[in-house]
């Protein structure tokens, strides 16, 4: 059976030079880079040669990189840190964040009575800069904003300027999981001024297990463990030599062919979106679909008019592999919880599914799925949908 695979938001598969850059890696610098022996040094060395690659993609320093085991572990060391090292007293984030957010915020306020402020949104889903700005000018105590750069589910963009702005005229700190921006967007922090990202190469197309936390220069770093004074101290325990390097080639790729492959999805995610409008004409899009500017290329998430709760199941068996947002397609009662925080409750329990691309998908792969879709959606309603 041939498959088709649309949840690259999930994670993307890796890139053939990641791999051959890894598998050397693995055979040929097996030394600790804590060793002072030769072993130990070469792999010291790339490791700081990788390091410095990747600050070079993003404009800033090598000493303002740490690495770590992905976009969950640097948004926990960020906030935290925020918290225990650099005095913040109040966070300010939304309802849609990633969990690695939300879990995290939520666990400091419970060990540590920060203050916890959620700042409105729009009807798209789009954050209420506004209603931002006010919360900022309501307290000066010392803040932190947490807001994601691309929202993982329905893929709206963030107003990067705007929000970076306000924190420096408020003097609050701004804190963004770009999980889902790094290696897609070009990004430049000497323009933007975002005190703290977060990346994981596992969605870049390189390996998993392996990510970084961006702090910028000036902000003291206190380790999550407690162990050796790696990474110059801020995180306990040897390094993951061979993924690391493989991030750094996985980055590298990325951006060298950034804007071909940005052309190629965007018509695509537009042709998908096309085609699943003519063939299901009351079909909504959740989130800024059509506004470029405002929207992931990489990812479409649609909701249909009606609740099929086993169509993700179905799609799977036919070789189709995307993600739901309905509450009975994630396998619990809450359902997406960014949905819930921006649909009616009668809405979110409509079946939502999210698409999400890469520059090895096709324009037969749509037409396929949306083959697949006529069948088994519309088989299950006598109405035009």
């Amino acid at each position: 059976m041939n498959t088709i695979y649309f949840d690259n938001a999930a994670t993307t598969p890796l890139n053939g030079e990641v791999i051959k850059v890894m598998t050397t890696a693995m055979n040929a610098v097996y030394g600790n880079p804590s060793s002072t022996h030769q072993f130990g040094r070469k792999a010291k060395s790339i490791v700081e040669k990788a390091r410095k690659s990747i600050a070079r993609q993003l404009n800033v320093t090598a000493s303002e990189i740490v690495f770590t085991a992905g976009g969950s572990e640097a948004d926990n060391l960020i906030l935290q840190n925020a918290v225990t090292n650099l005095g913040v007293k109040r966070i300010i984030t939304s309802k849609i964040e990633h969990h690695a957010v939300l879990h995290t915020v939520e666990a400091i306020n419970e060990k540590y009575q920060t203050k916890v402020v959620y700042v409105n949104l729009l009807e798209d889903g789009m954050i209420d800069t506004n209603h931002l700005e006010t919360l900022l000018m309501a307290d000066d105590s010392k803040t932190l904003v947490s807001l994601m750069y691309v929202n993982n589910e329905i893929g709206n963009i963030l107003d990067v300027q705007r929000v970076s702005q306000l924190c420096q005229t408020y003097n609050a700190l701004f804190h963004s999981d770009s999980v889902q921006a790094i290696g897609h967007f070009n990004i430049d922090l000497q323009e933007i001024p975002i005190d703290f990202m977060v990346a994981s190469a596992h969605k870049f197309h390189g390996p998993k297990g392996v990510g970084f936390a961006y702090f910028k220069k000036g902000f003291g770093i206190k380790p999550l463990l407690n162990g050796g004074s790696q990474e110059r101290g801020a995180r306990a325990g040897t390094e993951n030599v061979h993924s690391i390097l493989g991030m750094d080639k996985a980055l590298e790729i990325a951006y060298k062919n950034l804007d071909s492959d940005v052309m190629y999805i965007s018509n695509l995610k537009k042709y998908f979106a096309e085609q699943l409008k003519n063939t299901f004409p009351k079909i909504v899009f959740n989130g800024t679909v059509f506004d470029s500017e405002n929207s992931s290329y990489l990812i479409l998430n649609v909701r249909f008019p009606i609740s099929n709760p086993m169509l993700l199941f179905t799609l799977d068996i036919k070789g189709i592999a995307v993600s739901g947002g309905s509450a009975c397609q994630s396998g619990s009662n809450k359902g997406s919880h960014v949905l819930n925080a921006i649909l009616t409750e009668s809405e979110a329990q409509k079946t939502s599914v999210r698409f999400s691309f890469s520059k090895h998908n096709t324009k037969d792969e749509v037409d396929t799925v949306i083959s697949v879709l006529k069948e088994v959606v519309k088989s299950k309603t006598k109405n035009p949908l």
